[in-house]
């Protein structure tokens, strides 16, 4: 089955979504693709910062997302053994939003495809999972993909966009090439009860060898267990006792509940850190993790990926409406967007390289550099990790 569409988008995440709404909010009739049948998967990015929070302003979603339960978070803070230091402190940046608020990505996902189907040009296929492009003399016409009974189709289109994450389908297809700079850990994502006497917030535990990240989501504890690259296999040869033991000694009011923890509840993260040279090629784009994928640390990948599409539908709405589009269009979203990827990647490997790597190799946790930054850092983290470089706001015009 062949159908047509002015844009099509792999990859139903927060770059995907966020880019159909506002591409539809302009009047371009565009098509997302959703290779589940929801949006209900666990350990996906769920901090949402305020440059995100903007942006919701922007398009009259704040007062909504507000209803979603989620917590709100105001610093950053790393405990060791033996100190407390507060690394970014959001409060202290004023404006509306001066917090990440916690919410499960699904409900940010479901408010947004709801919102967008209020246009007419929006549609939003679930269970369509991209297999492949449509490539015609030179010029990429559109992508294939596999419904849920596993029937093939194709879309034909004058712009795809992937947006299909870090594992991307549509960017291999594409043979845009990557540079990959590695990372030093993987991460065991996993949860357990939390109780009303338990600690709250949000905060990095780190012991000599050991790293973990606790959120606090009001009724359990998300939990982030960095481990060396490829070595969580180790941890498996362990057994899950020792894992355990480990958990309630980094975190000893999680003691008592830690025997609720097996193997089968935890989900591995590979962590990498790359970015596409060339973002686009005739008739097709790469976005948000499809084109720079992040190290999860600060929280910044879904942030950066609805910049991606605040930036795309900015600089693409108007040739896209006009059938105007050209290779140059792309290439502008490119050089718009690749410096701030490159920025927070950078950022990204430097904390890699001077606190993750050297803490996973049993040094101690440097505190004494945390704490003579004092308030100047903790402004400088906070201001990085809430907007980012370059933070972008709505210019697609509202509908008529």
């Amino acid at each position: 089955m062949t159908e047509t569409t002015t844009c099509c988008i792999a990859g139903g995440g927060p770059a995907g979504v966020f880019l159909g709404l506002l591409l539809a909010r302009a009047g371009v009739e565009v098509t997302v693709l959703e290779k589940h049948g929801d949006f209900l998967r666990d350990f996906r990015g769920d901090t949402i910062h305020p440059s995100t929070l903007d942006v919701l302003d922007e398009l009259g979603l704040g007062d909504r997302f507000a209803k979603l339960a989620h917590r709100r978070i105001g610093e950053v803070r790393f405990v060791t053994d033996d100190a407390e230091v507060t690394a970014g402190d959001l409060r202290a940046l004023g404006g509306r939003h001066p917090y990440i608020a916690m919410v499960p990505q699904w409900d940010l996902l479901d408010m947004i495809a709801g919102e967008a189907a209020r246009h007419p040009g929006f549609r939003l296929l679930m269970n369509a999972e991209a297999t492949g492009l449509v490539v015609r003399d030179g010029r990429v016409r559109g992508l294939r993909y596999r419904d849920g009974d596993g029937a093939d189709h194709e879309i034909h289109a004058e712009l795809t966009v992937a947006a299909d994450g870090r594992n991307s389908v549509l960017r291999r297809a594409a043979g845009l090439p990557v540079r990959a700079f590695g990372a030093p850990m993987d991460v065991a994502w996993f949860r357990l009860p939390r109780r009303a006497t338990d600690p709250g917030d949000v905060f990095m535990r780190l012991s000599p060898g050991h790293l973990m990240a606790a959120i606090d989501r009001t009724d359990y504890w998300q939990l982030a267990y960095l481990v060396p690259k490829g070595g969580y296999a180790k941890e498996q040869a362990r057994g899950i006792p020792a894992l355990r033991r480990t958990v309630a000694g980094l975190l000893p009011f999680l003691a008592d509940r830690v025997e609720q923890l097996e193997f089968a509840d935890i989900s591995v993260l590979n962590v990498r850190v790359d970015r596409l040279r060339r973002w686009y090629r005739p008739g097709f784009l790469c976005i948000g993790d499809a084109a720079h994928a992040m190290s999860p640390i600060g929280g910044v990948g879904v942030n950066l990926a609805v910049q991606d599409a605040v930036a795309t539908a900015n600089r693409l709405y108007r040739p896209l409406r006009d059938g105007t589009l050209t290779t140059t269009d792309l290439a502008a979203v490119q050089r718009r967007r690749k410096w701030p990827a490159v920025v927070v990647q950078s950022f990204q490997l430097a904390v890699q390289a001077l606190l993750v790597g050297p803490v996973l190799r049993g040094e101690k946790p440097p505190v004494e550099v945390l704490r003579a930054g004092g308030r100047p850092l903790r402004r400088a983290v906070a201001r990085g990790i809430g907007y980012g470089p370059l933070p972008e706001h709505v210019r697609v015009p509202a509908p008529e």
